[in-house]
């Protein structure tokens, strides 16, 4: 299933988080957001229910490489100051994901409509953060140049249960020769909240992916002959585990359409 690249949309500061927030409120901006504020962390979305929001909460610390937690709303509040003075997760998000009893429903643009005093947001770390830092390392991304969405699949890596989530591991891909394949791995080890090194190099068939061609979300993205595909924990995991927990109401990102935080990625950095 491909994601939609950005349409043509009204002119905006693309380089300022703030205006990106405030395009994808007004639906100025309703496409993904790979590219978008250079320098500032774009984070994954899970809503739930306070009933789930306890457990979930464990499972994410239990599982820091595809959950890393950067942040979370008090029930029913739609703010997150720490990440962000004007974030509103009801519309701040340039297309939210809707689950109910586990299976999806729908794809929109606002969830103002379904907004509940019981909701608790949690804000994940995202792999666009690191990307930044591959990138002024002279390791193209390929997706990026081709204005697509990086590919994603589901494997057989078992994440650690809690409570009523538990589920298999997603990872998102990006090849590379084996020598940037190393350099990779130095670079995305100092960013540990925002995914850290890659969990699998080669021979996807290994992790349960049966053809590279075919992204369980995201767009195909060509390894070449001189490359290895490089696998990462990703934040679409929730997307997974919920169809296990089937809480009654569920919604996330869809995948490559982040939310835009005030938060600088070089601060996630470590030495």
């Amino acid at each position: 299933m491909a994601i939609a690249s950005a349409v043509a949309t009204p002119s905006f500061d693309r380089s300022d988080p703030r205006a990106v927030r405030r395009a994808v409120r007004t639906g100025a901006h309703a496409g993904h957001t790979a590219g978008l504020a250079p320098g500032y962390v774009q984070g994954n979305v899970c809503i739930l229910p306070r009933d789930f929001a306890d457990d979930f909460f464990v499972y994410c610390q239990r599982n820091p490489r595809p959950c890393p937690l950067l942040g979370a709303t008090d029930p029913g509040d739609p703010r997150l100051p720490a990440l962000a003075e004007d974030f509103d997760i009801r519309t701040d998000v340039p297309r939210y994901r809707v689950f109910r009893d586990g299976e999806f429903v729908e794809d929109v643009t606002d969830i103002r409509h379904l907004w509940r005093d019981d909701l608790v947001a949690f804000v994940l770390g995202c792999s666009f953060s690191f990307e930044e830092a591959l990138m002024e390392a002279g390791l193209p991304l390929r997706y990026v140049e081709q204005g697509k969405n990086v590919p994603m699949f589901l494997t057989n890596i078992d994440t650690a249960p809690a409570g009523r989530f538990h589920g298999k591991m997603v990872v998102s891909m990006r090849p590379f020769t084996p020598a940037g394949a190393i350099r990779a791995v130095q670079i995305t080890t100092r960013f540990p909240t925002v995914h850290g090194a890659p969990v699998h190099i080669g021979k996807p068939e290994l992790i349960g992916i049966e053809d590279i061609n075919r992204p369980w979300v995201g767009d195909p993205t060509e390894v070449r002959e001189d490359e290895l595909p490089v696998f990462w924990a990703c934040g679409v995991t929730p997307q997974s585990v919920v169809r296990n927990a089937r809480p009654p109401l569920c919604i996330t990102h869809t995948p490559g359409h982040m939310v835009v935080t005030d938060v600088k990625n070089a601060s996630l950095a470590v030495l």
